[in-house]
């Protein structure tokens, strides 16, 4: 890249290429060399914008976890609209997986990040945290409205879905994949729960 020429929305290009080389070479091989290499840049530039490579990882984290939480967050909103397996599908599908996906692998290997999110973001922030969140604040309107069994718990039921998330979004071959199982999962854990305990014309 030659000097002088401006590089537009460079946190973002490098927060990218961050997650490329999680995807790719997993957290263990991440680093700043690494990052500016896979964005084309120079290494000094990263450094030009932050402090150091941890200022530079709790900037991405931030970020992602934001981005996550800002999706998530609309969820409860739609309490008492279409069908409650319809809405969880559609706001979990809506989330980005890649940034789920790397925020995921990156805060086993760097807990400590969890305290930098809180502490800009505030609590159940920290990427499933802020899904899981949602998903309990949603259920538990939809019980109140009655549309999901007075037996039913909001938040375990929101603790299997985002274990279901976080398992699928590590292992799965393509995204399709994971967008298919996340489908059939919480369309099963609803309907299976609704056939039990729920009063017939009651939607689900």
């Amino acid at each position: 890249m030659p000097r002088g020429v401006a590089i537009p929305e460079i946190r973002q290009q490098l927060f990218a290429a961050a997650e490329c080389v999680i995807i790719r070479d997993g957290p263990a091989k991440l680093s700043g060399r690494a990052v500016t290499t896979e964005a084309g840049v120079a290494t000094g530039l990263l450094y030009g914008h932050f402090t150091d490579f941890d200022e530079f990882l709790a900037a991405y984290a931030i970020d992602r976890a934001f981005l996550i939480s800002a999706q998530a967050a609309a969820l409860p909103e739609r309490a008492g609209t279409d069908t409650v397996a319809g809405n969880l599908c559609d706001a979990v599908l809506s989330i980005p997986l890649t940034p789920v996906l790397v925020s995921a692998r990156l805060l086993v290997t760097r807990p400590e990040l969890r305290g930098r999110i809180h502490a800009v973001l505030g609590d159940k922030t920290t990427g499933l945290d802020a899904i899981e969140n949602a998903a309990a604040t949603y259920l538990a309107e939809e019980q109140r409205l009655g549309r999901i069994a007075a037996t039913a718990d909001p938040e375990t039921l929101a603790l299997a879905l985002v274990g279901v998330l976080h398992h699928l979004v590590l292992g799965a071959d393509t995204e399709s994949d994971v967008h298919a199982r996340i489908q059939r999962t919480i369309t099963a854990l609803i309907r299976d729960l609704s056939a039990v305990t729920h009063s017939p014309g009651k939607p689900t």
